[in-house]
């Protein structure tokens, strides 16, 4: 089986995608009682997460360092994952599905308030994502998520718009076109 293929099985395997958005809500619902307010923040958010090279980009338009993103060779050429151009910019139709199988493994608490999805760790998420965070395998999630945190923890709205302005090629393509890697 060629590295290709290998991807693309990878990318059909939802509890991978899964983990990767349980060590992303680790970083910004922390102990505290933080939550993320909306999917269409967790998108950007994953957005950033899952195109590193974006997140590189996003840093630079920030004027902040972009060392601690530390972009191996390889990532500069792909992605883990391919998402589409939706209504609110970069989007994977899946989330649901991923936020699901979070909630019936107890690790999230996904409720709403007004048109708003709230996404909460539980203690047994938090543990986990930790554990993940550690290992080889999501150290760079992990790592990358505490960079969002700190540097794009602002209202779903506001980074929206920075989406936008920052990523023009991503805004301009038509609804449900893939993201090019």
């Amino acid at each position: 089986m060629d590295l290709v293929q290998t991807i693309a099985e990878l990318d059909g395997e939802p509890d991978l995608h899964a983990a990767r958005l349980l060590v992303l809500i680790g970083a910004f619902a922390t102990q505290d009682g933080a939550v993320v307010e909306g999917l269409t923040k967790l998108a950007k958010l994953d957005f950033l997460l899952r195109y590193p090279v974006m997140l590189e980009r996003a840093l630079a338009a920030k004027k902040r360092s972009t060392r601690e993103v530390q972009l191996e060779d390889h990532e500069r050429l792909s992605v883990e994952s391919e998402m589409v151009r939706y209504r609110f910019g970069p989007w994977d139709h899946r989330y649901r599905e991923f936020l699901n199988i979070l909630v019936g493994k107890e690790l999230v608490s996904v409720s709403v308030e007004g048109r708003k999805v709230v996404v909460s760790m539980t203690e047994t998420g938090r543990a986990l994502a930790a554990e993940l965070g550690s290992s080889s395998a999501f150290d760079d999630y992990a790592r990358r998520s505490l960079l969002l945190k700190r540097h794009f923890d602002v209202q779903a709205t506001t980074l929206m718009k920075f989406i936008y302005e920052t990523f023009p090629e991503v805004v301009s393509l038509r609804s449900n076109e893939r993201i090019p890697t």
